[in-house]
């Protein structure tokens, strides 16, 4: 069948509308011209900082990204804020004047200077990364998830991490967390209840006591929410392989849905030596870089899901390599997204591309105006989000929003 150019853009319904409104952009495309980068700190909690960037372009179209979460909630000092605005501003250069297209000419110029230089760079690098495809999708007028081959699923299952929320920190609060996210929709929720674990080397009675306090709450939780519900908990690399071993087996009545990082997973024969002795799914990765990053966890099998979080991993595309892999290697994939809401909406236009796709995190509770950050409204339904198909992301920043939480 021949089609011209006219007849082209003309065909189906979309197209007919888009014959009368179809955007100036999509022809300019190639000519536009990355010339602006907005850092936008906000506020959210006392121990959370948001960091969006947006990039702004010659013909007045942004695009959005996230570097929250890479300086770790004891250590948001100014130092490590002026590394991040240093590197950002590094990693822009490598754009600045250029097409928001041109992403394969920006991962192989930047994935040098991220790759084993610690968690600022890689975030910074990813930010980028991100707000390039958010500008492509706006550009060419389709969803970000387009250009990685089209969707896969309309919504998304999402699970409540109540840890933040959760207050007061003992057995009644997390249960009442947990419940409450339950009440909400959620079908999966997790927590981390040795947050706080004593350092290595310190009384024996001081670590039983906070083992038990943790048992205890995960008990506490799975009671409040009932056995239909998913539970998850997170050790934060608190403990060493006998210690893992043994807080699995005391958690084995609760039946977990994963058992995440009892230990750094960096440590890939310590990981695979828990996961060989213990009956809960295991699961971990969420600060790891690339595929480089993660093919020792998959490749041995060390844990049954991976966490990518597209804000640490290089961003979208490296997002969907790591999957690829994974599944290749018969590894899950939930990202790691205890994040502000543009991580998020980046994150949804991934993973409605993932074959091996299983659950996105959400940091449920932490704010009550979170949902007014973003335009349209970040909206969770019986559990889900919705995969938006408007144009890159699909979202815009509400500048109110932001600037009524100064950092």
């Amino acid at each position: 069948m021949n089609m011209d150019r006219r007849s082209l853009l003309t065909t189906g319904a979309k197209a007919a509308a888009g014959a009368a409104l179809f955007p100036r952009f999509l022809e300019a495309a190639p000519k536009l011209r990355v010339t602006t980068l907005e850092l936008l700190p906000m506020r959210a909690t006392a121990r959370t900082v948001w960091l969006f960037v947006r990039l702004g372009t010659d013909a007045g179209l942004t695009g959005l990204g996230e570097a929250s979460d890479a300086f770790g909630f004891a250590n948001t000092s100014q130092k490590n804020a002026a590394q991040m605005e240093s590197e950002l501003r590094a990693f822009f250069r490598l754009v600045e004047g250029k097409s928001p297209l041109e992403i394969a000419a920006y991962r192989r110029d930047g994935e040098p200077l991220a790759t084993g230089r610690g968690l600022i760079p890689a975030t910074a690098y990813s930010a980028i990364e991100q707000a390039l495809w958010d500008l492509s999708g706006k550009a060419l007028d389709v969803p970000t998830y387009s250009l990685f081959g089209g969707k896969l699923r309309d919504s998304l299952p999402v699970y409540a991490n109540v840890n933040r929320a959760t207050r007061p920190r003992t057995p009644e609060g997390f249960a009442a967390a947990a419940r409450a996210a339950a009440k909400e929709g959620f079908r999966a929720i997790k927590a981390a209840p040795w947050d706080g674990f004593p350092a290595p080397g310190s009384p024996p009675a001081a670590i039983e006591a906070a083992v038990e306090s943790g048992i205890a709450s995960v008990a506490a939780m799975r009671d409040a929410i009932g056995p239909d519900i998913e539970l998850m908990v997170d050790c934060h690399s608190f403990f060493d392989v006998p210690l893992a071993e043994r807080v699995a087996r005391r958690l084995e009545p609760q039946k977990l849905s994963w058992y995440e990082e009892p230990v750094a997973p960096e440590r890939t024969e310590e990981t695979l030596e828990i996961r060989k002795r213990i009956t809960q799914q295991m699961a971990g990765g969420e600060i790891l870089f690339g595929v480089a990053g993660f093919a020792p966890l998959c490749r041995t099998r060390a844990v049954h899901i991976i966490m990518p979080d597209v804000k640490h991993c290089g961003g979208l595309l490296e997002l969907t390599r790591i999957a690829s892999m994974a599944e290749a290697d018969g590894v899950e994939v939930a990202p790691h997204n205890p994040s502000g809401p543009v991580s998020t909406a980046a994150t949804v236009q991934v993973c409605a591309v993932l074959k091996n796709f299983r659950l996105i995190e959400f940091q449920w509770g932490e704010v009550d105006w979170r949902h007014e950050v973003l335009q349209p409204h970040e909206l969770f339904v019986k559990g889900t989000i919705a995969v938006p198909d408007r144009p890159g992301f699909g979202v815009e920043l509400n500048d109110k929003i932001v600037k009524a939480h100064p950092v």
